[in-house]
């Protein structure tokens, strides 16, 4: 770890990123300021995006009023195998070189619905929801399919925008195998309590998203930090503000991957500072399996490809495992 002077002294400042208008209907104009924001460091906020002010605070809203719940209504819908439901403080590492237990986080993960009848049904990363019971929380479920849908409906936008901005044609991500069939996760997220990072305690631990970006609504709460290049010693971390009516968006390293490490997937961690702190991370991946391989406009015979191809399925699977603890912990509690 880190000695806690090294680490006072390596976070610098706020974070000064591009900002992508939705709206802008030069698509190319917009290409070319996402393009220069992804070598960078792969962190930029959307504007006029259309998901309303009141969807996105009614959403925030039902959020508090579930991690608000007593405990042992929150277990009623603990987290299964596919990772759909509440996830307690503690469950997740994604820093096991520097956090001694885990996340100081709790969460609840919500994916796409209605797979009953798809071949999907029965893998990976495809469920059914859990949803906390209707008579404690009404109208829940119906806000968060909402917030869903339109948040969905954004990262494919910006998905436009990526593909532009690798040079391939703007549909290009809209195929069945990759976004025509995704695998869309919404996460409601609430911290608590105060980090320390001397002493392995984070709100978050540094790690870079498994897939291929994630669409962040925050509260106004600061406690979003990133590092643009985690090869430094010490590493130098920047605070990443919200903006109101704004989004902000990261790629993934799925995405790094299928540019060949032209795009950035950079690390990311949050400190919590006494004030709780809510945020409701989008992840979008491609389709169960996707074979992401190097991109034929990423790649030459001067640069050839640095990664193997694999599927979304097999990564994702890899990722989770190594980062979540077993469930079979919860049935001795």
């Amino acid at each position: 770890m880190e000695n806690k002077t090294q680490e006072e002294a390596s976070t610098i400042k706020v974070s000064s990123l591009t900002c992508i208008d939705l709206a802008n209907t030069n698509l190319h104009q917009s290409a070319a300021s996402l393009k220069q924001a992804c070598l960078d460091c792969g962190f930029f906020y959307v504007t006029n995006h259309g998901i309303s002010e009141e969807l996105r605070d009614e959403a925030f809203e039902q959020s508090k009023k579930f991690f608000a719940l007593p405990l042992e209504e929150k277990m009623k819908v603990l987290r299964n195998e596919k990772h759909r439901g509440y996830s307690p403080v503690l469950d997740q590492i994604l820093d096991p070189e520097n956090q001694v237990d885990g996340d100081y986080k709790e969460s609840f993960f919500i994916g796409i619905e209605d797979f009953k009848d798809d071949p999907h049904g029965d893998t990976p990363f495809y469920s059914p929801n859990l949803w906390p019971d209707s008579d404690v929380l009404p109208g829940w479920r119906s806000t968060m399919e909402k917030y869903h849908q339109e948040a969905l409906r954004v990262c494919k936008t910006i998905a436009k925008l990526l593909a532009l901005a690798l040079d391939l044609e703007a549909d290009y991500f809209d195929k069945p195998e990759i976004l025509g069939n995704p695998i869309a996760v919404m996460r409601l997220v609430h911290y608590e309590g105060v980090s320390d990072p001397s002493k392995g305690i984070f709100g978050c631990g540094a790690h870079s998203d498994f897939g291929m970006m994630t669409l962040l609504g925050t509260d106004s709460v600061m406690g979003l930090q990133i590092c643009k290049d985690k090869e430094a010693k010490p590493r130098k971390w920047e605070y990443v503000p919200s903006i109101k009516g704004a989004y902000i968006v990261n790629l993934g390293d799925l995405l790094e991957r299928w540019s060949n490490g032209i795009f950035k997937s950079t690390l990311h961690r949050v400190l919590g500072n006494g004030q709780e702190r809510y945020s409701i991370p989008f992840f979008v991946e491609p389709s169960h399996d996707c074979l992401v391989e190097c991109l034929p406009t990423c790649q030459s015979e001067n640069k050839p490809p640095k990664y193997p191809a694999i599927t979304c399925k097999a990564y994702l699977t890899q990722r989770y495992q190594q980062s979540h603890v077993d469930l079979s912990i919860y049935k001795q509690i």
